[in-house]
């Protein structure tokens, strides 16, 4: 059994590693001291397991197994976490198991053994059955041969196009494969719609404008092209640059 350690606190880990090595038939193949580093080695060396810490900086544990449900072959997740039974109700239905701090083998045993005796279908069920309600901090894109993890604050705009989205952000272009409804539902606070086909990020909304159409556009910093709003939408957009300093606008 191929098993990664996700911990942010040396000692946790190195105590984690002194347990797998007194079970037998495990092996630890990498270690990870935050959430984007486990998913970076998860996408390399394809764990059976991952041994997940809750509270992390950046991208926490929860947020980590959303992730690692987009993998064609996820594997299993055990929580470890030092906080008790407040945090672990909301967790329990999305792991294979859970572990509390300080952790003793025979717990630690029990969980592998249990990760081990789920099939692919089951392990997928567990990490998509899930009920999370707070929006993620970053968007992972997965390519044959690498992982793509996008920071939601340097998102530009989303902008449809059939069946996927381009993420316009600061370092380029990405298509995703998620619908712009979802992506509005999960950072309504974040992105605003301007278009059926367009979220803007609210905070990078400098102005609007109108061309000699009569169509008005959004300027938004970061984007060379000013995007179409519907006429649905102007009305908001003019209410919310009210409250700021406009560079350009129009009457």
């Amino acid at each position: 059994m191929k098993i990664l350690i996700c911990d942010d606190e040396a000692p946790a880990r190195l105590r984690l590693r002194q347990l797998i090595n007194e079970i037998d038939d495990t092996e630890v193949v990498a270690e990870a001291k935050n959430g984007k580093e486990a998913l970076q080695r998860c996408h390399e060396l394809e764990p059976d397991v991952v041994l997940l810490d809750i509270r992390m900086p950046g991208i926490d544990g929860i947020e980590t197994a959303r992730h690692l449900a987009e993998h064609d072959d996820p594997p299993a997740v055990i929580f470890t976490t030092a906080y008790g039974d407040f945090a672990l109700s909301a967790f329990e239905a999305n792991a294979v198991d859970y572990l509390l701090k300080p952790l003793r083998r025979e717990r630690l045993q029990q969980a592998l053994l249990k990760a081990h005796s789920l099939n692919k279908a089951q392990l997928q069920s567990l990490l998509v059955d899930d009920d999370f309600s707070a929006a993620r901090t970053h968007l992972s894109i997965h390519g044959r041969d690498s992982l793509l993890l996008i920071a939601v604050e340097d998102v530009i705009s989303f902008q449809a196009d059939h069946k996927y989205v381009t993420v316009h952000h600061i370092d380029g272009e990405t298509l995703i494969e998620e619908s712009l409804v979802s992506l509005e539902q999960e950072f309504s606070a974040q992105f605003l719609r301007i278009h059926r086909n367009a979220l803007i990020a609210g905070d990078k909304l400098m102005g609007i404008e109108k061309d000699s159409s009569g169509q008005v556009h959004a300027i938004v910093e970061g984007l060379a092209e000013h995007p179409e709003v519907s006429r649905r939408h102007v009305s908001e957009l003019r209410k919310l640059l009210k409250k700021r300093p406009l560079k350009r606008s129009f009457s």
